[in-house]
């Protein structure tokens, strides 16, 4: 996000050998791009006509579905002000004009692997939590329940996990069973219906399939006695 053309072409030009880049002039067509597009990291600018860096970088901050994106400040104005106030507002790093490629590239990568967005995976793990005997716990519950659309969700959950929400919620499921597994005070079939199969035999074929063994082999495994 750069308003300078030179600019802006130089570093789409560098990163764009390593990553897939879009671009955007300003704060305000930033926010457009991100409606359009899976972006997984921001490079900006923090003097801008329009929408300002500072103020870009607050708004994504703040918005859940966004939120998870890092973000890189670039910028010439290098006082110690500045800088705090983009650190105080969330940005993942800060760099000064005029500055190295190689710099830039390697915070690019470093945060590209950094953890997921922590507010995100909490809430979307307690209505999992809290659901997981439900039977009809699926994509359309949760994205309800975390007030976003099931096309966001499935882009959140992807970005950040590289499974689909479905897949995250059978995982889910088949963790929980084992948790109770390992507590032996129930029954398979109770274990399953506790998880929210309505089916002892595909949730036995599930968790084989998670773990490369069987519920009662699980549980031999781990010296526990089912009732």
């Amino acid at each position: 996000v750069e308003d300078n053309t030179e600019m802006i072409h130089f570093i789409g030009q560098e990163i764009n050998v390593h990553y897939n880049v879009v671009t955007a002039g300003n704060g305000e067509e930033a926010i457009a791009r991100l409606q359009e597009y899976g972006i997984q990291l921001i490079i900006s600018d923090i003097m801008m006509p329009v929408m300002d860096g500072f103020t870009l970088l607050k708004k994504i901050k703040t918005n859940l579905e966004f939120s998870h994106i890092p973000i890189i400040l670039l910028t010439a104005k290098n006082t110690l002000q500045s800088r705090m106030e983009g650190l105080e507002l969330g940005a993942d790093a800060y760099i000064d004009k005029p500055f190295s490629m190689d710099l830039l590239l390697t915070q690019v990568t470093n945060l590209l692997n950094t953890k997921a967005d922590e507010k995100f995976l909490k809430k979307l793990n307690d209505i999992i939590d809290s659901h997981i005997n439900d039977v009809n716990l699926d994509v359309d519950m949760i994205a309800d329940l975390m007030n976003l659309s099931r096309p966001t969700l499935y882009r959140k959950i992807n970005g950040l996990s590289n499974v689909t929400p479905n897949e995250l919620i059978k995982i889910s499921r088949l963790k929980k069973a084992a948790e109770l597994i390992l507590q032996g005070d129930m029954r398979i079939y109770e274990i399953a219906e506790a998880v929210g199969f309505n089916s002892q035999s595909y949730f036995s074929r599930a968790f084989s399939k998670q773990f490369n063994m069987s519920p009662s082999q699980y549980a031999k495994e781990n010296n526990i006695e089912l009732k």
